[in-house]
């Protein structure tokens, strides 16, 4: 596992995360990456890949397989405002000029632009099924796509001017926020069925769980909340400054929340959703003394190696018996095919052999073309006379 952070330093971060023996966590910086011309504002990360956005109205992609930079996406006319990949086949961006970009993530091209809101792009998210996305910007408007066809679906009017929008694990719930409001809707209904105040703007949501929560904004603490019950379960002091950005992984079957903050730190927490009200544990904490904006977390696929069975070596003698038998069925198949074209023709293999006999006979009977060096008929004779003469 892998934390990847982008500040305003136009800088991203990378530090693998290990466990030790002891059950102790460790971080080890790992890169850090002059990625854009303007402050990074969104970052999102794969099996593979990790995509970066800036103000500089560019998407930067990076292969952490093979720790290479894998070039730039150019679509968008305005900072990049969100991105977020589906499995490892698509990505989404969205930007200020209003679009979102679908893309395919084998050959990086862009398979529909999408004209999304007659404002920013402010966020989105993409149904875990992968053929709905929600979308949220400056047009006080929350807008459902058909990502199969890549066409708008339905257009809900809001109250206020949404600045996040995220779909639970399992499809049937997503959250809005407008400030300090969190509004929980259905989707079997798409109808509110909640809505939680916070005590300042919300900067950031992740799900822990079906119904746990986690959300942080405009001061240093986490916030966890039940979607069901609709109310606040845990609060805890995550840093000195403000939380920015929070990330959610299951790793090692254990439920961790990373944290981002403007003083520079990140931190994991070790989350109990058996248990929300503790507080949670926290795991490691780095400091990177820049600003930071944006948090992802990037965890390779684990391919399980399968032991290749070994091949039984036969004995020569048998193998030589094989070979002589496909011979002999070779032969047998080309005498097979050898009749059945004389019987389709008519002939049958004693004509065959008469008409061969005949063609060699009229060969003998012709009589033997002379050779270039000898000349024959009446100018020959002429020229042989001639010659004896002179002789």
């Amino acid at each position: 596992m892998e934390i990847v952070a982008g500040c305003y330093e136009k800088v991203l971060f990378g530090y693998r995360v290990k466990v030790n023996d002891d059950g102790s966590w460790e971080a080890v910086a790992d890169f850090t990456h002059q990625a854009h011309l303007a402050c990074l504002t969104a970052v999102a990360a794969s099996d593979r890949f990790v995509a970066t956005g800036s103000a500089d109205e560019a998407v930067h992609l990076y292969d952490l397989q093979k720790r290479v930079e894998h070039g730039a996406l150019l679509q968008h006319s305005g900072t990049i405002t969100c991105l977020e990949f589906y499995g490892s086949t698509h990505m989404l961006s969205g930007a200020q000029d209003g679009s979102i970009c679908i893309w395919d993530t084998k050959t990086w091209k862009c398979l529909k632009t999408i004209r999304a809101h007659r404002g920013h792009v402010s966020a989105m998210s993409v149904h875990p099924s992968g053929k709905l996305a929600l979308s949220v910007g400056t047009d006080k408007t929350l807008r459902t796509w058909n990502l199969v066809e890549g066409r708008s679906a339905f257009i809900k009017n809001i109250k206020r001017n949404a600045e996040l929008v995220l779909w639970s694990p399992s499809g049937d719930v997503y959250t809005l926020c407008s400030g300090p409001h969190l509004d929980v809707y259905r989707l079997a209904t798409a109808t509110i069925t909640g809505s939680i105040l916070m005590p300042a703007r919300i900067a950031s949501i992740r799900f822990v769980t079906e119904d746990l929560i986690a959300t942080a904004g405009g001061d240093e603490f986490v916030r966890l909340h039940s979607v069901e019950a609709l109310k606040e379960v845990c609060t805890f002091k995550a840093h000195e400054s403000r939380v920015k950005a929070l990330y959610t992984e299951k790793h090692n079957g254990q439920h961790v929340l990373a944290s981002a903050s403007s003083d520079g730190s990140v931190k994991l927490w070790r989350l109990l959703p058996e248990s929300p009200e503790q507080p949670p544990e926290m795991l490691l904490e780095v400091n990177t003394t820049a600003r930071l904006t944006c948090l992802a977390v990037w965890k390779p696929q684990e391919v399980a190696s399968q032991p290749q069975a070994k091949r039984k070596q036969r004995p020569r003698a048998e193998v030589a018996g094989d070979e002589a038998k496909k011979r002999r069925e070779r032969t047998a198949v080309g005498n097979a095919r050898g009749g059945a074209s004389a019987e389709a023709s008519g002939k049958t293999p004693a004509a065959g052999a008469q008409a061969r006999d005949a063609r060699l006979a009229l060969k003998r009977s012709r009589p033997e073309k002379p050779s270039p060096g000898k000349a024959t008929g009446k100018k020959g004779n002429k020229k042989r006379k001639k010659r004896q003469s002179l002789e």
